[in-house]
């Protein structure tokens, strides 16, 4: 996503206090969705001859059955909101139109998004992420809601995105994108509002975006190193991150248009490796 003038730099923070990263060092974030199944257990049935000639005393009742594996994230609600739309570059009047920008200003409802050189855009970056992201937050036991149904329409502005998540009474939201900054510059960055304007912001958001922080870097990637600090940025003019009344964070996956980077977000073995990262930050915080 085209980025605005960065706002301030973050505090040289780990996600509920420790040094940055060093809380995380014993993850293995592939393991962090393996549900283990219980196999179905029980006495094996008796042949007919065999229940006529035992006597009442060999007789062993069978117990209970076992009780199905909890899910790690029943009975949470998670929104993904990926970035853009695919209809938004047709639509120059709507995206365009002024909206509140929740400091007191306003802002243009929507953009196009970047893409990489090749033409892969982030709109569809975003699309087929969220829908990986969700895909293991739902075997985990999560509602997932996203905040628009498809890749080709238009919108939902940011003011609307940045209400979604108290809107399906959510317990965090995390914004999905990719940025397109100088091809030089490599990394992922997660963003938040700052300074604060309600509760949700002034801690839990912080510690969501330092989760989903460490898990990227214990995926392999790499912190941006031209935005932010240690991986975190601290937002004023994020719309979607400042109407927010749940924890909430936006994630810049990488620089599309580096080129390293851009072939990463353009392989489908690069987007699994983000969605297993950011689906394992998410269920941290939510379990930790």
């Amino acid at each position: 996503m085209p980025r605005a003038e960065q706002a301030g730099r973050p505090a040289r923070t780990g996600a509920r206090g420790g040094p940055p990263f060093a809380r995380r060092a014993g993850w293995v974030v592939a393991a962090a969705f393996v549900l283990v199944a219980c196999s179905a257990g029980g006495v094996p049935a008796a042949s007919p001859t065999s229940v006529a000639t035992a006597s009442p005393a060999a007789t062993t009742p069978a117990g209970p059955a076992p009780s199905p594996p909890t899910l790690p994230l029943a009975g949470r609600t998670v929104v993904l909101d990926p970035g853009h739309n695919g209809g938004n570059g047709t639509a120059r009047a709507a995206v365009t139109r002024q909206v509140p920008d929740g400091r007191g200003g306003t802002k243009a409802c929507n953009t196009t998004g970047t893409s990489t050189d090749a033409g892969y855009t982030e709109h569809a970056f975003a699309w087929d992420l969220a829908g990986r992201v969700r895909a293991r937050l739902t075997a985990a036991g999560a509602r997932v809601v996203l905040t628009r149904p498809s890749d080709d329409g238009v919108g939902p502005c940011v003011d609307e995105r940045g209400r979604a998540g108290q809107a399906a009474g959510a317990d965090l939201m995390v914004s999905l994108h990719a940025d397109g900054a100088a091809a030089g510059g490599s990394g992922f960055h997660v963003a938040y509002s700052n300074p604060p304007l309600n509760p949700a912001q002034s801690g839990p958001a912080l510690t969501l975006a330092g989760d989903l922080r460490d898990a990227l870097v214990a995926g392999g990637f790499r912190v941006s190193d031209y935005i932010g600090r240690d991986g975190l940025s601290p937002r004023a003019d994020l719309g979607g991150l400042n109407f927010a009344t749940v924890p909430a964070a936006l994630v810049e996956c990488a620089n599309m248009r580096n080129a390293r980077e851009a072939a990463l977000v353009s392989g489908a073995d690069g987007r699994e490796r983000y969605a297993t990262a950011i689906a394992a930050g998410i269920q941290h915080f939510l379990t930790p």
